[in-house]
């Protein structure tokens, strides 16, 4: 029977997942090798949610006994969510410091951009534009070789 590691959320919700899973990320490996894991490790800008959703792809990537193929299309699916999600995605594994699923969001991001116009980036990521038409027009000189 494994180890149960408890966090809990921005949210103050709890979330319980088995040692081995937590041990994907990198900030609770060295809490839970410190020994500082004794009782509810506080994460304080991940609400339970996310954790729990975070913790999802880790334990699915802990059993790395799956084709490589059904793990692409897992991977595919897991990412395939609105944009505030991606964004809480993105925040919550940089923070627990979970590199793959760091590099699987920012693919997704990439993915997202890619081929778009800054107007379109900025319908697409929900971004006001806060630059003036003479500050726009003056970046579109200095750096026209961006926009052909």
């Amino acid at each position: 029977m494994s180890k149960k590691i408890k966090l809990k959320g921005s949210d103050g919700k709890r979330v319980v997942v088995e040692e081995e899973v937590a041990m994907m990320s990198e900030t609770l490996r060295h809490i839970i090798e410190d020994n500082l894991a004794r009782n509810v490790i506080p994460i304080s800008n991940v609400t339970s949610t996310v954790l729990s959703y975070v913790f999802q792809y880790c334990k699915r990537h802990l059993n790395m006994d799956d084709l490589e193929d059904d793990l692409e299309e897992f991977d595919n699916e897991f990412v395939d969510v609105d944009v505030n999600t991606l964004y809480d995605l993105l925040m919550a594994a940089n923070y627990l410091n979970v590199k793959d699923l760091l590099y699987l969001v920012c693919r997704k991001v990439a993915d997202l951009i890619r081929g778009k116009t800054p107007e379109e980036i900025r319908l697409t990521f929900n971004i006001e534009n806060d630059l003036t038409p003479e500050q726009e027009e003056e970046i579109r000189q200095e750096h026209s070789w961006a926009f052909d």
